[in-house]
This record gives C-alpha cells, structure tokens and sequence, in this order.
C-alpha cells in the first residue's frame, strides 16, 4: 500500500507541475492532444455561447454533449480554479480504478487455470500464471495508465478524454464488482460522449453472462437482458440531455453526426483527416461509412465469436481497434488501452514485435511534434510528411494489437497441445519451400 500511495503521489504531482507549467498551453494547443471533440477550449466556448443565450449547437464549434455543457458551465461559473486539479484527480482515479479492477481479472483468470489445469499439456509450466501475478499484474496496470507520458500529456492538456478514461475505467471497475448497472449506466454516458465505446456492450454483456451462468440457465437470456438494460439507459440519458435542452434535440447532430460524418479535417493522430481532404465529393459517403463500419462493426463479429469466452480480452482488443480507426483519435485514447496490456501477461512469451512496436511508437511520437512543425511554422515540409509519420505510428498499433490477439490464440492452442510439438519423435519446425 505504501508503494500504491507514493506511486500516485508522485504521479498527481507530475500532472500539477506540468500544468502549472510554462508548457501546459502548448501541450493544450498539440493537436495529437487536442481534437474537435475533445478540446477544452471548445467547452470553454460553448459554455459562455450557452450562458449568453446562444445554442452552442447551432454552430460547428461545440460538439459535447449536453450533461457536459451544463457540467462545465456550472464549473466555470462557481469553481474555476479547481478546474484543473479536477481533472488531475479524475486522471489519478483513473489509474486507481483500472489498478482495483485488474485485481479481480486477474483472480478470475488464476481461478480458472486452476479449474482447467487438469487439462493442460504436461510441458506448459512456463505459460501459467503464478500467485504472485495477483499483485505485480494489477500494480502493472495501474502504473502504466499513472506513468504513462501519453496520459500525462492527456491529462495536462486538460481534454475531456480525461473525462471519458474515467468513465471506461469506472465500466471495468464495475464489471469486476458485478455491478451492472453502474457498468452500462458510465458506458451510455461514454457512448453519448464519443459514439465508438458502445462496442464494449458485447464483452460487457458476455462477462456478466459468464459470471452468472449455472447449469440450466440461458446465456443468451442474460446478455438479451444487458442489451436491453444498456438501451433504455442510452435512450434515458439522451431524453434527459433534450430535457436540458428545452426539448431541442440538435445535439444529436452535433455529437454523432460529426463524428461520423467527419466534418472537421483538422490533422490528428487518425487516419481519416488526410484520405478525406484528398477524397473527391461523389466518393466521400461510400468511403466515410466504410471507415465506419471498419472502426466499428468490422471487427466486433468475428472477434466476439472467438473471445466469448474472454471477454475482458475482447474489451481490450475492441478498445484498441477503436483508439485506432476512430475519425478523431488522441494520444489520451491509446494511453487507456496500452495501461491494459500488462493485464495480459501470461501471453508476452508469444508477443514477438515487442522491441518494433515499441521503437516505432517512440519515434513517431518524437518525429510528429517535428514534421508539424516544419510543415505548419517553417513551411519547408507538407502534410504527406506528417501523415506519413501518423500513419506508421497507427500501423505500430495495429501490430501491437494483433500479436496480442495472435499471442492469446498461441497460448491457447499451446496450453491444450503443449509447447513442443513432435512429428515422428521430433520438434515440427515451420519451414519455407521456394
């Protein structure tokens, strides 16, 4: 516990000084950090827009939703100054609430080993997780959400990804709790906030089935009645947000239609500012709603049927594969997934583009800040420069993200038939044949 407290110590104290620092209002103003729909400046100007009795909706410029707007009118009215350590204490509760909720994953994850150790290959020892994985596995998690610079930058650039990082932590906080209702209430908010996370409605459904599934029990009762739950929470929070609005629903315009309609070329970290400012305008719909469906639909299907079993697993891959097809990603974004991983640390021995992944991720997050500059300050570059930086570092993701997935599949198959494959007494190797 002391190790705990003095690790968040250190972390609320890392975020104080940078955003008391002379670097904060340029952190706020990066655009890998600051995005159309997360930027605080943003919610600044809709909340004095709404105060002077002009609908922030009406215009291109808000794009919050409501329970936000009126939040974040009434901090500035009678609390400004405590903005900022707000925003600290949600971003440290954050890191706290991922640390709790992989406590329990991982218990579960150890229990069932035990449960399925009578049917492991003999020569599987090395792939077990170990009693002492129930502490330095949730310590893991938890340090690499506090220390991680991309949270950090996130956090001092007081962007409301802090806001949603929280609420995705409060989803895993209360599913390890087996409290579903807050788990589906905090992932419609997060839902109405940024569209891309009700995706986590299927590994949120399918965690709770297999909670509370016993013999001659229906599963597909029990994730039917999540499905329903998470819906007239949805529609609930959305009516009330109209409510708000004096009954103007033009919010929904400005919160969902934007983001899936990607109005705003403004450059980021994604992958649809650049291919949209080249798109021709008779192309741009087809090609808008399939980067949609690839950043939302595409892959939930297929890997909901193979990690049914591993929910947890499937809400990391799904949050990942969002982070990095979404139409306005951030670096607050990746720093949520990325804090996940070490929760899967039985399978690293199958995770082979660790050094590749990890190289290039530190190198086009020091070239981005670079090309931006050359291109925007001293105009001796372009935006293929700064795309081409951007979209390496979404390919390292995307690497990082499916030699998790194919890193999971191997442990599996490995655990069942054993690590030392033999064909006619001897270790099968794969070889290739020109």
């Amino acid at each position: 516990m002391m190790k705990l407290a003095i690790s968040i110590g250190v972390a609320t104290a890392v975020r104080f000084l940078l955003m008391n620092s002379r670097y904060s209002n340029g952190i706020q103003n990066r655009v890998e950090v600051s995005t159309p729909i997360n930027a605080w400046k943003r919610v600044e100007e809709g909340a004095y827009l709404y105060k002077n009795g002009v609908n922030p909706y009406d215009g291109d410029m808000y794009h919050e939703n409501p329970l936000i707007l009126h939040a974040s009118r009434w901090l500035l009215e009678n609390a400004p100054n405590a903005i900022p350590s707000l925003f600290i204490l949600l971003d440290v509760l954050c890191g706290v609430l991922l640390l709790l909720a992989a406590r329990v994953f991982i218990r579960e994850m150890y229990e069932k080993q035990r449960r399925e150790m009578a049917g492991y290959a003999k020569d599987t020892k090395e792939l077990h997780l170990v009693e002492t994985d129930l502490h330095t596995v949730p310590m893991s998690v938890g340090f690499a959400y506090l220390f991680n610079p991309y949270a950090i930058l996130n956090c001092v650039g007081q962007t409301t990804t802090v806001w949603s990082n929280f609420l995705l932590a409060m989803f895993f906080f209360g599913l390890s709790r087996r409290q579903w209702f807050l788990s589906f209430l905090v992932l419609a908010l997060e839902t109405q906030n940024n569209l891309y996370p009700f995706v986590l409605l299927a590994p949120g459904a399918l965690h709770i089935a297999n909670q509370e599934s016993k013999p001659g029990t229906s599963r597909f009762r029990s994730i039917a009645s999540s499905c329903l739950l998470f819906l007239g929470v949805f529609l609930g929070i959305n009516y009330f947000s109209s409510c708000l609005m004096g009954g103007d629903w033009a919010f929904l315009d400005a919160t969902y239609g934007f983001i899936i309609n990607c109005r705003s070329l403004q450059p980021n970290i994604g992958l649809f500012w650049y291919f949209f400012t080249e798109m021709f305008d008779h192309f741009r719909t087809l090609f808008l709603y399939s980067f949609q469906i690839n950043a939302t639909l595409l892959y939930l299907f297929p890997l909901t049927f193979k990690l049914h079993k591993e929910p947890i697993m499937l809400a990391t891959m799904l949050i990942g594969l969002s982070a990095v097809f979404r139409s306005y990603p951030c670096i607050g974004d990746v720093s949520f997934y990325l804090a996940l991983i070490p929760l899967w640390k039985s399978i690293s021995l199958f995770m082979k583009n660790n050094f590749i992944v990890g190289a290039t991720i530190l190198v086009t997050s020091v070239l981005a800040p670079t090309v931006w500059h050359l291109w925007i300050y001293n105009n001796s570059a372009n935006a293929n420069f700064y795309f081409g930086v951007t979209l390496i570092f979404c390919t390292a993701q995307i690497f990082l993200i499916t030699d998790l997935f194919f890193g999971y599949i191997k442990r599996e198959f490995c655990l069942k038939h054993g690590i030392r494959v033999l064909v006619d007494g001897k270790e099968a190797r794969i070889t290739l044949e020109y």
